[in-house]
């Protein structure tokens, strides 16, 4: 295997460092947003609307940040996400103060490019390293996750009582995350993202394909529909899991006990899925992840005390780990280095579309339906990339494009 030289051993760290504090900032919005709306606004059922509407910011942000980027390069385009970030805290600071919901609103839609800029920190890692690297360096940046856990929370406990209204000063520091994700950008040296038009011996650079080519291939199929399926059930049962846990007599500190516990699932195995993939392969993996979240369901299924809700989560997290980043290591292969922009967009479009219509719908159907029908109806979306691997399996798998 090619040494990892000390350049690029930089850049990674300096990116996940970059995930870490950016993430935090999401699990910031994801932390207070609720909680602040209903200092001011009467319909709680709208409360957590500012999110939903990140969600479809995501979506709408990620082919233009992904064009941008394409064109001008990963830094000039993550440091757009950041101002992005910035601007979009600043609009829901300001709607909290004035008591405007519609703005509180508005800076959620901004706050969406920032979020799909940050997404893509996972194939910008690819990028930083050999080929032989790329699902240690994926499963290496998404271990900031760990630390986003950690820190978003925490920024919410110490600063939502500082300043008046309550949670003020939480969204001035959300400005001040994406400053100081800003600031990092400038130290990290990425590739160039525009190709040459010939080869160095001289030979035409073979042209992008059409995208609908590039979405029609197995292994980009199966990998949309893996991540599809992972962030679906994984935003699903998480979004309706507090939910769950008050309505069975459970106090409201075992919510943020189970979440704490299910962040953790996500992220801690990312410290070691890379060389689970190196080893045993990119689709074993997925498998993996696709059996552990089915054995999170079991565990909701077999009881509602505290043990079956942290057991259920915390498995719950490991398995989109597996499983998501299997797919995002198998969606890399998909493409060549001229038509990376609108693959991982199109991946990205999708599967945050699938998130965001998950968690819209969690709170809906768990009101209507209960925590125990909402965990059945995980299995079929399980089955369908259980199918969606096998079928991979059967594929001839050809070596990845080259340039």
């Amino acid at each position: 295997m090619t040494v990892l030289d000390g350049a690029a051993r930089r850049n990674l760290f300096l990116l996940a460092c970059c995930q870490a504090i950016g993430q935090a900032g999401n699990t910031l919005m994801f932390a207070a947003t609720a909680l602040s709306v209903v200092t001011f606004y009467h319909n709680r059922d709208l409360a957590t609307l500012p999110v939903t509407l990140q969600h479809l910011g995501i979506m709408i942000a990620v082919f233009p940040a992904a064009a941008l980027m394409q064109r001008m390069g990963r830094r000039f385009g993550f440091r757009v996400g950041s101002i992005f970030g910035m601007v979009g805290g600043a609009v829901v600071a300001l709607g909290l103060y004035t008591a405007t919901f519609a703005l509180m609103c508005l800076g959620g839609l901004i706050l969406g490019y920032a979020v799909a800029s940050l997404q893509m920190y996972r194939f910008a890692a690819v990028e930083l390293v050999p080929d032989s690297y790329r699902a240690k360096a994926i499963s290496w940046v998404t271990a900031g996750g760990v630390v986003a856990g950690i820190i978003g929370p925490s920024i919410v406990r110490f600063s939502h009582d500082q300043m008046l209204p309550l949670y003020l000063a939480t969204y001035l520091a959300l400005i001040g995350i994406h400053a100081i994700v800003f600031t990092i950008m400038g130290f990290i040296k990425f590739p160039p993202m525009q190709e040459a038009t010939v080869k160095a011996d001289g030979t035409a650079v073979v042209p992008p394909r059409p995208l609908l080519e590039i979405a029609s291939q197995p292994r980009f199929i199966a990998a949309v529909i893996s991540g599809m399926v992972a962030f679906g059930i994984m935003s699903f049962l998480m979004s309706a899991s507090p939910l769950a846990i008050v309505a069975c007599g459970l106090p409201h500190t075992e919510a943020h006990w189970v979440i704490f516990m299910h962040v953790m699932g996500m992220f801690v195995p990312s410290f070691f899925t890379g060389n689970l993939i190196t080893r045993y392969g990119t689709t074993n993996v997925m498998f993996w992840g696709i059996a552990l979240l089915l054995l999170g369901v079991v565990a909701a299924l077999a009881g509602n005390h505290e043990w079956h809700f942290r057991i259920a989560l915390t498995l719950n997290g490991v398995g989109w780990n597996f499983l998501f980043i299997g797919a995002t290591n198998l969606v890399t292969t998909c493409y060549r280095p001229n038509e990376r922009g609108k693959a991982q967009a199109l991946n990205d479009f999708l599967v945050f579309g699938t998130t965001a219509a998950a968690s819209f719908l969690a709170g809906f159907l768990h009101e209507h339906f209960g925590w125990v029908p909402l965990n059945w109806a995980s299995i079929p979306l399980l089955l369908v990339a259980v199918l969606a691997v096998t079928w991979l399996r059967f594929q001839r798998q050809p070596a990845k494009a080259a340039v």
